[in-house]
Formats: C-alpha cells, sequence, structure tokens
C-alpha cells in the first residue's frame, strides 16, 4: 500500500530553483553596493574644491603674445609664440624663471 500525501508539508522545491534563487539575491545585493559605491564616489568628488582661474593679467614681457599656460602644483607656466617658457608665480604676477624652448 501506498502512503497518504501529507496536504500540509510544503512543497519540495528542485535544486535549480534554490540554486537561481541565491544568485538573484546575490546579484541584487551586487548592485546595491554598487550603486551606492558609485553615489558616494561622485558626492567625494563633487566635494572637492574648484581649482582657482587662471588670473588675467600674467607679468610677461612687453611683445610677447602667449601661446599656452598651465597651472602646477605652486606656479604657472606660459608657453610663448616666440619659443620661450615663463615660470610664474601662482597669481601670475612674478616671473620665477624664464626657458628657451628649442624647435
Amino acid at each position: 500500500m501506498s502512503q497518504p500525501i501529507d496536504q500540509d508539508a510544503p512543497p519540495v522545491e528542485p535544486g535549480n530553483l534554490v540554486f537561481l534563487r541565491r544568485l538573484v539575491t546575490t546579484l541584487t545585493a551586487t548592485m546595491i553596493v554598487g550603486v551606492a559605491v558609485i553615489v558616494v564616489l561622485m558626492v567625494l568628488r563633487l566635494q572637492t574644491p574648484a581649482v582657482a582661474p587662471f588670473p588675467d593679467d600674467l607679468a610677461l614681457p612687453a611683445g610677447t603674445t602667449l601661446q599656452a599656460l598651465t597651472r602646477g602644483p605652486d606656479y604657472l607656466l606660459a608657453i610663448t609664440t616666440d619659443g620661450r617658457a615663463f615660470v610664474l608665480s601662482p597669481d601670475g604676477a612674478t616671473v620665477h624663471n624664464e626657458l628657451s624652448l628649442r624647435p
């Protein structure tokens, strides 16, 4: 004789279904953590102070034309069209050094 079927017993899930449920849960948690990390990084990045703009007036010799200007940690570097480079103070008021560039 066969045994009676228990109507109150929970159904047994196949192994593949258990694996898929765990996989989806893990991937959901990974996505939530990833989005949280991206948001935190964006907030931290946007809170950094902006770099001061370049000064309007630079202490370049008369008759020189500025070709390029770049900022270093504590200096400005101005390149002129006549092949010279000038190391300036961060405010652009003082020339610290003049370099001749070879073509």
